[in-house]
């Protein structure tokens, strides 16, 4: 994989498919309010290739990937889930003569879109899983403005599956079947995207078609060759084993989202990791973690990593919110190319480092190791189940902490001893939300929330100063520093004023749970 790979073109795709049979006529769409014309172009002859990991990780997460000859779209086509009847459609363009023959080497996949998908490939490669060829007629339906409103397909399809290592014949059997696509526009709101696509869906109803049958054509081809990906271990009855498999989920689409630069998402993926070290580090033995605490460690290390963007991120807009809201007359010097602009620029770098870690084989043993994790049962002791999470030890943790706190002498040692709090507060939060004590839960975050500004009031600080520093070398005028220092200090303090009522409210949550 390269270093950086570029963003492909996007968007987002809002279609139906039908199953019909051969004798079916193509309905007409006459008498439909919104629509005020409909176009025949000529029928398009599409020929596609679609590939997928051995064990078909790509199918297993409702996601197709394939290469496109013919037809005015042809190209590299990625598609991801994005809802019920919605999905998110990559592209990137053919790139070579070769690739345009369908036979090319599977070397050619973009790494723009492989990098899209790259936590659920990993290293294990992709191969060609099926050939479709499709005899494509459509017809494109116009507004009274003359926007195209949607598009229908008629499609008569043609399919091979890829042989596996074991057959012996030399060409995969064809399939032959024929079907209907509705795909609408992005209109003004997506309820009026999905009352259209209702409406349409209705008259290919009327006409003799069925919702189809399988989510894709490829999901149709591998299903009848039956080489369809596993289904799924039926889920674990564990609370705690279901909030680390959800969080894994969650983590896959924060990795795409990071790899997009979405706004907020390396706090959002940060976020979902240090959830699931907090779980599994509650519930080592449940885990069998016995022998494998270093996936704790690398945990830990992966937050460590997207911690330098995240850092960033938050200070840029710190300074950016106060700076706005300050009297410009109190803004003296380069204060905002310093503080705003420098933090973007940590940011971009921070955001390098992550990705480049995030391409990385340990980063695939990794999520290769939450898989394994969350795909056995719980582990048993003695021939028992693994005894059930509660919060009365982490809430112990909490107590201890805050203990450690009131006894801090030295104005460090009382923000270290804080901090710690709210890293606790956290694997609290986040337990109590496994097994079902929601206001524990709630009680916890409020914690978690005061002394993140508190810590955040504690890093700005320490920034504010070494910045001022370097604008006092420079011979610039450092008043401004001492001002959002000054304000700093104020955060910082409410926030401590604020904790012992918050662990008042988090100690009766507890003793409420306990009932």
């Amino acid at each position: 994989m390269p270093a950086k790979a570029p963003k492909a073109a996007r968007h987002l795709e809002v279609e139906r498919k039908f199953d019909v049979g051969e004798s079916a006529v193509t309905p007409s769409f006459e008498g439909i309010a919104a629509i005020a014309r409909v176009d025949t172009p000529p029928a398009q002859e599409l020929d596609a290739v679609y590939f997928d990991t051995p064990r078909q990780d790509l199918a297993r997460h409702r996601i197709t990937l394939r290469r496109r000859t013919g037809g005015s779209d042809a190209g590299w086509h990625l598609k991801l889930p994005a809802g019920p009847d919605s999905r998110t459609e990559v592209h990137a363009p053919l790139q070579s003569n070769t690739d345009a023959d369908t036979e090319a080497d599977t070397d050619s996949v973009p790494d723009e879109l492989l990098d899209v998908v790259l936590a659920i490939v990993r290293d294990r490669g992709l191969e060609p899983v099926a050939r479709i060829t499709t005899r494509r007629e459509n017809q494109i339906l116009y507004g009274s403005d003359g926007a195209a409103l949607a598009e229908f397909c008629n499609d008569h399809v043609t399919a091979w599956s890829a042989p596996t290592a074991e057959d012996s014949e030399p060409e995969p059997a064809d399939q032959q079947w024929r079907e209907w696509e509705l795909e609408v526009q992005n209109g003004e709101s997506e309820s009026t995207s999905h009352e259209l696509l209702n409406r349409l869906s209705n008259r290919l109803l009327d006409a003799g078609a069925a919702p189809a049958g399988h989510g894709s054509k490829l999901a149709r081809v591998l299903d009848s060759a039956g080489l369809s990906a596993p289904a799924a271990a039926p889920p674990s009855k564990d609370p705690v084993h279901q909030a680390v498999a959800r969080q894994i989920e969650e983590l896959l689409v924060w990795d795409r989202a990071v790899r997009d630069d979405v706004d907020d998402s390396v706090h959002q993926m940060r976020v979902t990791i240090r959830k699931i070290r907090s779980l599994l580090k509650d519930s080592q033995d449940s885990f069998g973690l016995a022998d494998g605490a270093w996936v704790l460690d690398e945990l830990r290390e992966l937050a460590g990593v997207l911690g330098v963007a995240r850092d960033a991120e938050v200070l840029a807009e710190r300074y950016e919110r106060e700076l706005t809201r300050l009297d410009p007359a109190l803004v003296r010097g380069p204060v905002s190319e310093r503080l705003v602009s420098g933090a973007q620029r940590r940011y971009q770098l921070g955001l390098r480092r992550s990705l480049a870690a995030m391409r990385t084989k340990r980063y695939f043993r990794l999520l290769d190791a939450l898989d394994a994790m969350v795909a056995e049962p719980p582990v048993s002791t003695f021939g028992q189940d693994a005894a059930p999470v509660t919060i009365d030890a982490a809430y112990r943790r909490v107590r201890k902490a805050s203990k450690a706190a009131k006894a801090a002498e030295r104005a460090e040692d009382a923000d270290t001893a804080l901090h710690v709090i709210r890293k606790r507060a956290k694997r609290l939060r986040y337990t109590a939300a496994a097994t079902g004590a929601d206001q524990v839960s709630q009680q916890a975050k409020a914690i978690q929330t005061l002394l993140g500004d508190h810590q955040d009031s504690v890093v700005s600080r320490e920034h504010l100063l070494a910045q001022a520093h370097a604008a006092h070398v420079a011979g610039e005028d450092t008043f401004t520093y001492g001002l959002l220092y000054q304000q700093e200090t104020d955060i910082a303090e409410r926030a401590h004023e604020q904790l012992d009522a918050a662990l008042r409210k988090l100690d009766k949550a507890v003793r409420r749970s306990r009932r």
